[in-house]
């Protein structure tokens, strides 16, 4: 009988399972679920919830179709991984019961909290020992909470981050990550030991952190309720968790310094591994701990993460193309010529962006001509748009001394469009390698390797198999670089610098 590893990936917009043969690497199911997007709430501007009993819900479903789609023994699900949506604040009581939406990754509330605790605690202790300013990450949020609902605050029985409330639906067991606890800038690098000092300063009870395991490990064991709820077995071992951004890079084998990976879903983000504690003084990009990191083995993610990329694409698709499929948006944006013949958009209408330092400025189309552009000009001047952004915040990278040579990338999302990844080559001067792998195929092998059927987080990415290569193209570069010139000079008087 073969051996299958099961991971899941817990989105905002979905939740994706892939059901991976353990020997092969091969992906024998996928799915993903619901259909249409889940909703996200916002009951004031800047604000960001969803309900984590949906996710829960969805992972049923889910579960549900990759059992349509392959007919697989439940004795032959070896273990179980998880990826997540990161930096979400999830509450619970003592009887394991939601006590309130989750502040889900891009909710700007907690801004001005995280920035207060940055200048009180003193900039250098924050980027020393937290190698980020507490921002507007999970502990900040978790803050806001405390603040403006002592009522709920004071029920709290633990604070997770989505993974972690998936994990203890499966299992009944409240638990976290080092790397979860990083992401949420509650580790302290300089100790090597949770965030006391911003516990302190924030007025939290450290009892109620999660209790942090090792990210490949067998963290707990899929109890009885939740097998019968996902026709599985019960005692399967949930051997893997983490954030959506180290668990790409990890299932593209980016676990060494200077290795890079990229994704442009939703948001859009830039991965790249390093072996020393470095930050940014302003806190543009964050570095947290990698899957593969420990205090004798330090691996760091530089992540730049962009809110606005994917969703970008989607609402231009909605407002401009409801009659035509993302692949047709693709095909009438290459046949307009590169720099959409002036036609640039900012992408920034997501929440608050971190490489612009929390602010929200709003997505910005500039320069339309009602004579000359047609919708196709808006379909490409929104991919470079995305494109311009990611250049914007790789310069701020590479003040780091990451130098981006090669991204690998899985071929979904943005990576689809032909436009998109030739603007993003030529722009950085970077070849993109595309792989056949996601989230869920990631969290999979990862379970293998957290359940000691792979020896190694490397040996699991034996299995990846690249499908194209695209190269930085002469013959557009002169005019993408004149255009990205223009877009920056507009973000930078958008800013005010």
């Amino acid at each position: 009988m073969s051996k299958y590893l099961l991971g899941y990936d817990i989105g905002s917009s979905s939740v994706k399972a892939a059901l991976v043969e353990a020997d092969t690497g091969k992906t024998v199911a996928h799915a993903f679920s619901p259909e249409t997007e889940m909703a996200i709430s916002s009951p004031r501007p800047g604000w960001a919830e969803q309900d984590p009993e949906s996710w829960w819900q969805e992972v049923q479903h889910v579960t549900a179709r990759l059992r349509e789609r392959v007919a697989f023994d439940p004795d032959s699900v070896a273990a179980i991984g998880i990826s997540y949506q990161m930096h979400g604040l999830v509450l619970v009581d003592e009887n394991q019961q939601v006590l309130r939406p989750s502040i889900i990754w891009c909710d700007s509330r907690a801004v001005a909290i995280g920035n207060e605790a940055f200048g009180k605690l003193g900039e250098a202790f924050c980027l020393e020992h937290f190698l980020n300013s507490p921002g507007n990450f999970t502990a900040s949020k978790l803050k806001w909470v405390r603040d403006n609902e002592p009522e709920i605050y004071e029920k709290i029985h633990k604070f997770m981050l989505p993974g972690d409330f998936i994990a203890m639906k499966m299992s009944g067991e409240i638990g976290t990550t080092y790397s979860g606890l990083s992401e949420g800038i509650l580790w302290d690098f300089l100790e090597e030991q949770p965030a006391d000092a911003l516990l302190a300063h924030y007025g939290i009870d450290p009892g109620l952190v999660a209790t942090p395991k090792a990210t490949f490990s067998v963290q707990a064991h899929l109890k009885e309720q939740a097998a019968a709820l996902l026709g599985l077995r019960p005692g399967i071992p949930l051997a893997y968790r983490s954030g959506d951004q180290p668990n790409n890079a990890f299932s593209l084998n980016v676990l060494e310094p200077g290795e890079v990976a990229a994704t442009a879903g939703t948001s859009g983000v830039v991965y790249s591994v390093s072996d020393r504690n470095v930050h940014d003084k302003r806190s543009r990009v964050n570095p947290f701990a990698h899957v593969n990191h420990t205090p004798q083995h330090k691996r760091l993610g530089i992540l730049l993460c962009i809110n606005g990329t994917g969703i970008l694409n989607s609402w231009v698709r909605k407002n401009f193309a409801e009659d035509l499929s993302y692949q047709e948006m693709n095909l009438l944006a290459a046949q307009i010529p590169a720099g959409a013949e002036g036609l640039t958009i900012l992408p920034f209408g997501n929440g608050a962006e971190r490489m612009l330092e929390n602010r929200y400025t709003g997505s910005v189309i500039n320069g339309l001509d009602f004579n000359n552009h047609q919708r196709a000009h808006v379909f490409r001047a929104a991919q470079e748009g995305i494109a311009f952004a990611f250049r914007y915040g790789m310069e701020i990278m590479q003040q780091l001394g990451t130098d981006t040579r090669v991204i690998r990338a899985g071929n979904a999302n943005m990576f689809l469009s032909p436009v998109f990844r030739e603007a993003l080559s030529s722009l950085t001067g970077a070849t993109i390698e595309l792989y056949d792998t996601d989230g869920a195929v990631g969290a999979a092998r990862g379970a293998g390797v957290g359940a000691g059927i792979y020896a190694s987080p490397s040996e699991a990415g034996k299995f990846l198999k690249r499908i194209n290569l695209i190269e930085p193209q002469p013959a557009c570069s002169e005019a993408l670089e004149d255009a990205y010139q223009v877009w920056k000079t507009e973000l930078q008087q958008k800013l005010g610098l």
